[in-house]
């Protein structure tokens, strides 16, 4: 266990998702049991916001940000729209999230994260591959996925269990762990020796005669690549067993992350950062071009030093208008024109004519 994150600098973050009823939860809570009797206690998130109680200490509750039964009486929801819209308003702050991480990387060496335990509203929905792509950018990141060994006896459940595990694999795109919890009621070997043995496998399905078992044993080929590549552990939360396995596993799927994951999450991110440099070069430009088509001729800035000039339009534009310009400013062409004798040349005619027209009427006036 203490090798999984030995050359490992960032914090391990492991994601659980599974079927209802998989046990998702108890395993949490006994990662985490295991890891504070190693010295060693993890930052647990809880991404359920549906959840009435956690059985183990959790460090962010998304139940203390966003309330559930308000947002479905809020909206006019059901249950899994209340989880899914819960889910996209903590994402909208999961930056926060991200920084209390980085503070805590140095104290903890395993992020643990419990999702809600209808896995299709976390796994399909915006918000799950916002937060799912945010850690896995920064930090190593597995995905566990909580099988139910007791109800996956049935050749024909354990396929549609693997086709959900396999199409998480490729919508997640990180290293990928099949956690067969339960095992403290019946043993996962079977499971393991239908995934190796086509021939085992295909002769249980051979006791199946529904339409379902036909498909299943096509798919059955179709995934036996899917297996080659897949790690397996058994385990108990109720027990504790497998533990010791299954942080050998992650460490096996860190190393994976290392040599495989994080040189395309580099990638994509210095994509991003390009994209944005680019952007605003291009948001400068426009702004550098709607400046350039203000005349400058006769402005008070055309005139001033070349430091003026350096100084950019936002300078121009703080220091067009002021007073101090206006003082400076030179004169006009037209204040060398007196006003007062081109008003006077325009009035003396009209102000002979007002008299003549009155010399006119009083005559009239005084002769009645």
């Amino acid at each position: 266990m203490a090798a999984a994150g030995a050359g490992v600098s960032s914090p391990v973050c492991i994601l659980v998702l599974g079927m209802a009823g998989s046990g998702k939860t108890g395993l949490v809570q006994r990662l985490t049991a295991y890891l504070h009797s190693k010295n060693s206690p993890p930052y647990v998130i809880n991404l359920d916001p549906a959840v009435h109680e956690l059985p183990f200490p959790a460090n962010i509750d998304i139940r203390d940000t966003v309330k559930y039964k308000e947002v479905m009486k809020q909206y006019g929801l059901g249950p899994n729209g209340g989880i899914v819209t819960s889910l996209n308003l903590f994402a909208t702050r999961f930056d926060q999230v991200m920084k209390f991480i980085e503070k805590r990387q140095n104290a903890s060496q395993y992020v643990l994260i419990d999702t809600p335990g209808q896995i299709e509203v976390f796994t399909w929905s915006a918000s799950g591959t916002i937060i799912t792509e945010a850690l896995a950018s920064s930090f190593p990141c597995v995905v566990v996925y909580v099988m139910d060994t007791s109800r996956s006896t049935n050749p024909v459940t354990f396929m549609s269990n693997m086709l959900y595990a396999c199409s998480i694999l490729y919508k997640t795109k990180l290293p990928f762990i099949v956690a067969m919890n339960k095992t403290d009621i019946i043993d996962h070997s079977f499971a393991v020796e239908w995934m190796q043995d086509f021939e085992v496998f295909q002769d249980a399905l051979n006791q199946e005669t529904s339409y379902a078992s036909n498909l299943t044993r096509s798919m059955s080929l179709v995934l036996d690549e899917f297996y080659s590549s897949l790690k397996v552990v058994g385990v108990s939360a109720v027990q504790g067993t497998g533990m010791v396995e299954f942080f050998e596993q992650v460490s096996s799927a860190v190393d994976e992350y290392e040599r495989e994951y994080r040189p395309e999450y580099e990638r994509l991110r210095e994509k991003m950062e390009r994209a944005e440099s680019q952007r605003q070069r291009e948001q400068l430009d426009r702004l550098q071009q709607d400046m350039g088509t203000v005349p400058m001729e006769n402005s008070p800035a055309s005139s001033g030093s070349a430091a003026e000039a350096a100084s950019g339009p936002s300078a121009l534009i703080l220091t067009r208008g002021t007073l101090e310009d206006e003082d400076e400013a030179p004169e006009s062409d037209t204040d060398d024109v007196d006003h007062q004798v081109t008003e006077e040349s325009h009035e003396e005619p009209a102000f002979k004519n007002f008299l003549q027209e009155a010399k006119q009427r009083y005559p009239a006036r005084s002769s009645h």
